[in-house]
């Protein structure tokens, strides 16, 4: 059809359909899921530490590749849960996991399948999806130990495809999402087009400082800490006042977050606010508090804030 011919003043209807699904990213702590997330989404949608099971719930980040939106579901880590928390968490991922188009086990290739990742291949054998082996961390790992390590993944679960790739510096990862599109089904997009994320923004602001505590202080403060968004107020100026509460399960713990003469406090919230300013395009007034609450991790209230089922027994 000619411009002349189209008389109707409308745009014509794109040749290519549009498709969409969801693709989940499982693999034992610290395979490099979050850091993976980040980079095909283009955007920070997931907190990342050098700390181990840092994503305690499932966080979904939107991708557009072509035609096709990608949503994918960063899930916990797989590890042997020995707390509730942990029991929750790795509820989650394998949840996650069976309500995805696509699968994508993601092993550290310096680690190999020693340990969590040989147990998550066994519980992938009772997975239907369509399932995809990504090597990460291949930098520091030769070629023909890498083949090998995708040789013996493959002899417990039969993967459709293998990639190797390293999230940290993008290596293999444009080919990876032009597959992932790909194989996703026709169908009509779940998000807007400039939505990245389906993390409501108060969560996501308590996970960047979440994460900013952890990376502070990885080594003195144990995993028994939470942070809540508990007041977000829009101001006439342009500016947006937070105040979050770091809620710990002992004292000692307290003096921990908050550091001599306040220092650590204030490390976390200078870190926390420049990040959030840069993702709110806004300038941000941000209030930390830390307060003890003994054994919240049998809360069920702070499992549901964490959008995760609280397990009983």
């Amino acid at each position: 059809m000619t411009e002349e011919d189209n008389t109707t003043g409308l745009p014509e209807a794109p040749t290519t359909p549009t498709r969409s699904g969801f693709v989940a990213l499982i693999g034992a702590t610290n395979a490099g899921k979050s850091t993976l997330l980040n980079r095909l989404v283009g955007a920070k949608v997931s907190i990342v530490s050098h700390k181990v099971q840092t994503t305690r719930a499932i966080v979904r980040g939107i991708a557009i590749h072509d035609r096709t939106q990608i949503v994918f579901m960063d899930t916990p880590g797989i590890f042997k849960p020995r707390r509730r928390l942990d029991r929750a968490m790795v509820t989650s991922a394998w949840g996650g996991a069976k309500d995805a188009d696509l699968i994508v086990m993601l092993v550290d290739s310096e680690r190999g399948l020693r340990g969590d990742a040989q147990a998550i291949l066994e519980g992938l054998k009772e997975v239907r999806q369509p399932k995809i082996l990504v090597l990460n961390k291949i930098d520091q790992v030769k070629r023909e130990d890498l083949l090998k390590l995708a040789s013996a993944a493959n002899e417990v679960v039969t993967f459709d495809d293998t990639f190797m790739i390293s999230a940290t510096t993008g290596s293999g990862c444009d080919d990876l999402i032009a597959h992932l599109s790909a194989k996703l089904p026709e169908g009509p997009w779940y998000y807007p087009e400039d939505q990245i994320s389906d993390l409501p923004m108060r969560q996501l602001a308590a996970e960047i400082t979440r994460e900013k505590l952890f990376l502070r202080l990885h080594q003195e403060l144990p995993y028994s800490s939470h942070v809540e968004t508990e007041q977000w107020e829009e101001r006439k100026d342009g500016s947006v006042r937070i105040e979050q509460v770091i809620y710990v399960e002992r004292d000692s713990q307290k003096k921990i977050a908050l550091g001599k003469g306040g220092e650590a406090i204030k490390s976390i919230s200078t870190a926390s606010r420049k990040e959030l300013s840069e993702i709110l395009d806004q300038p941000v007034h941000l209030f930390l508090f830390v307060k003890v609450r003994e054994n919240w991790g049998d809360d069920p209230e702070r499992f549901r804030e964490m959008g995760l089922e609280f397990p009983k027994g």
